[in-house]
């Protein structure tokens, strides 16, 4: 007698209409949710920042959200210390505003003369001498008498003017709700950042526990090798760019402190994490030292002097230092970097530059660990 097996069913592959519908409501649910999603990676990345200090109090014999609790507290106070000494950096700046406005009123004044004397001197090159002594009003009496503009009879009354009606000026709390709103849902998402990296790091060992429970057998430990991959990436990245940008701050203090730029403590700081961000970091690192430098310095040359200073030492960061200090972290090749840059930048903004890196970063950490990916993990690799 012969037994039947049952015969497992084929899985079919997904035909090419259903990949793009899916492609494209992903590419929606990015697009739409990307408020949510982005605060929802910023504190991933926190997170996974700061486990290793949380686990350093662990080790003393704390529990995890006593440790946590201490850290995510510390880390704040961090930033309100900054804040802090941001905003009295920035209010000495605002009291100067009106020297700034009239230095540039006196630098526009200056160029427009220079302009008006150009025009003049081409116009004396271009224009023979013999029509540039002609007199207007005899050169138009050339034209002849019937074509003169006759002179208005004063007895004629004037038609009337146009009367133009101006609206009533809206008082300044309706700009200014109407300019808090417009940012209500980023301030909103912002606030819920302290308390989700506060459950992350808490409730960590749960949560990595209760996401290894979704595989079963091998996929098990290739999903706790993706995990610490993505965590490692994640610190490792941000780790490098901290270290990077402290070096370029420290170097742009000094410069700007030695020509006696005023506000340099801050200007220094801003223009070298600016020169981080990429492909726009050069022109934004350049902006800062310029603006604080225009109520100090007479002279134009010392402005290009600011320029190319900060152009070499943005160069000398993104070939040298950078693929030591946070290439050698990511692993990503150029073009693969390109084309996230331009895909998160598209989708989220100026912030999806700033997160392109890690998150294409976090989905190779993710590829090298699964076999089936591994070819997408080598595609994105360096």
């Amino acid at each position: 007698m012969t037994t039947l097996h049952p015969t497992l069913p084929v899985r079919k592959p997904a035909s090419p209409g259903v990949t793009v519908l899916a492609f494209g409501a992903t590419i929606a649910l990015l697009y739409f949710g990307r408020v949510f999603l982005i605060t929802l990676v910023i504190a991933i990345i926190i997170a996974f920042l700061l486990d290793p200090v949380v686990m350093a109090f662990v080790k003393l014999r704390l529990p995890r959200p006593v440790s946590s609790f201490i850290v995510c507290s510390a880390a704040l106070s961090i930033i309100y210390l900054f804040g802090l000494g941001l905003y009295t950096e920035l209010s000495g700046l605002a009291e100067e505003l009106p020297m700034y406005s009239q230095r540039i009123n006196a630098m526009v004044d200056s160029i427009a003369t220079r302009v008006d004397q150009a025009e003049k001197s081409g116009y004396e090159l271009l224009v023979p001498k013999r029509f540039q002594d002609i007199d207007p009003n005899a050169a138009s009496g050339l034209i002849g008498k019937n074509t003169r503009k006759k002179r208005p009879d004063p007895t004629v009354p004037p038609p009337l003017q146009e009367v133009r009606i101006h609206p009533e000026p809206k008082p300044i709390w309706t700009y200014v709700y109407g300019y808090i709103v417009s940012f209500y849902d980023v301030l909103l998402m912002a606030s819920f950042v302290p308390f989700l990296v506060y459950f992350m790091l808490s409730w960590r060992d749960h949560l990595r526990r209760s996401f290894l429970y979704l595989f079963d057998g091998e996929n098990r430990h290739i999903a706790g090798r993706a995990w610490e991959g993505v965590a490692g990436m994640a610190r490792g990245y941000v780790l490098g760019n901290f270290v990077l940008g402290l070096i370029l701050s420290l170097i742009s203090c000094a410069f700007f402190f030695f020509i006696r730029l005023p506000y340099w403590p801050i200007v220094g700081p801003v223009s070298g994490f600016l020169s981080l961000v990429p492909y726009v970091g050069l022109p934004m690192a350049i902006v800062p030292p310029i603006l604080s430098g225009l109520t100090q310095f007479d002279q134009p040359g010392i402005y290009f002097v600011i320029a190319i200073v900060v152009a070499l030492l943005h160069l000398f960061a993104m070939n040298l230092l950078y693929p030591m200090v946070v290439g050698s972290r990511v692993h990503l090749n150029p073009l693969a970097v390109t084309v996230a840059l331009m895909f998160w930048g598209t989708l989220w903004g100026g912030i999806g530059l700033l997160l392109a890196i890690p998150i294409t970063a976090g989905v190779k950490a993710v590829c090298d660990n699964v076999g089936s990916l591994q070819g997408y993990g080598k595609l994105l690799g360096d």
